[in-house]
This record gives C-alpha cells, structure tokens and sequence, in this order.
C-alpha cells in the first residue's frame, strides 16, 4: 500500500474552502482562529466571522461526512467566550447536527487556570450520519497530548479524531483549512489518513508540509 499523501496549501482557508464542496470521503477538521488571530476585527464581527466559517465547514462536507472543530474558550473582560456554542449556531445555520462533544482536558481535574480553562472542545457534525450507541467513546479525554506550537490541536486530541473517522465513517481524507504547522496532517498521515491543509503564513506552510509525528 503507498503511504498517506499530504498537500499543503498556502493561501486563506475560507477562500479555499468557499471554492467547491469537497469529495465524499473528505473530513474537515480544524481548529478556527480567535479574534486574538483576525486583528482586523472586532468581537462583534469575529463571532460573525465564526458562526459563517462554522457554518461554510459543515456545509462543504458531503451529507454523510464530518466536520470537527476543536476550541478552546478565552476569558475576556471577566467574561467567557464560548466557543463550543458558536461552533454549534454555525453547524445548526448549515443544516448539521451534533454527533458527539467530547471535552479534552488541558489540565488535570481540579486545576485552577484563570486565563484560559482547563478543557477544549471537541464537537462532531454531520447532516445526514447517524452513529450507533454501540459504538460511543469517552465523552472526556484526560490528556490533550504534546502540542507542535502554541496554538496547535494536542497530539491525543487529533488521535482520537482519527480513529473515529476510520472506525465510523466512510471519510479517509482529512482537510485542515487552518493547519498552522500541521499537527492534524501529520497524525492523520500517522494513523493512515491523506491529508490536505491551508495555511496563510507560507513559513508555517512549509513546516506543515514537513512536520512528522509518530502517533501510536
């Protein structure tokens, strides 16, 4: 058998997404930027930024596929954003429904982190796969995993994303639209998944293109 394949684009990630629906077997799974990220913007116009982003991933996906956003919420002005419900107010715009929502926890149980928390989320949307209960997985990870950079998903989160896609859907291509440095394209390519991701920094790119992981 060949080895996974990987391709990497450099360019805007909604642009590219925006283009054409992806194949069938095509997933997308991806981390959307905060407004820390998008200076142009303010917070009012990030969250609508992120509602449609949320909502053109799920929507590009085929009926039977996937889209998977991993989010870390951020604390701003004493307030928290949540990022896991504008994820959801995207998916149900596209027409997609909530598969699972896992949270992986970024600290142990019990820790007190005041900037940011001590989870992520982990939400699963489709508009037409149904999953059988028989098949359900652990609704907390207890470790992100090694982190490629600061902003990268954690190396057990994307292992977790992976088996789900090989062991319940039909989806063998990952899409990264915002890959950063590659964490999601190299454990794909680790647990024998293609791989394509978009990056605008061509610096990140080219360590996207070149970042491998062996995720056992």
């Amino acid at each position: 058998m060949s080895a996974p394949s990987r391709t990497v684009h450099q360019g805007d990630g909604v642009a590219w997404l925006a283009r054409a629906p992806l194949p069938p077997d095509h997933a997308v799974v991806t981390s959307l930027p905060d407004v820390s990220e998008l200076r142009a913007l303010d917070d009012a116009a990030w969250r609508r930024w992120f509602i449609d982003t949320a909502a053109l991933a799920c929507r590009q996906v085929a009926d039977d596929a996937v889209a998977v956003f991993f989010q870390t919420d951020v604390k701003r002005d004493g307030r928290w954003v949540d990022k896991g419900f504008l994820a959801q107010l995207g998916a149900g715009a596209a027409g997609s429904h909530l598969l699972w929502h896992k949270l992986v926890l970024r600290a142990p149980a019990g820790t007190v982190t005041p900037g940011r928390p001590s989870y992520a989320h982990l939400l699963c949307f489709s508009r037409a796969l149904r999953l059988d209960p028989a098949g359900a997985s652990a609704d907390v990870l207890p470790r992100l995993g090694e982190m490629t950079w600061a902003r990268a998903m954690g190396v057990e989160a994307c292992v977790a994303v992976c088996d789900f896609l090989r062991a319940s859907t039909a989806c063998r291509t990952v899409v990264d639209p915002f890959c950063g440095v590659g964490t999601m394209l190299a454990v794909a390519n680790a647990r024998g998944l293609d791989a394509v991701g978009v990056e605008l920094s061509a610096k990140r790119a080219e360590r996207a293109r070149a970042l491998i992981l062996t995720a056992g």
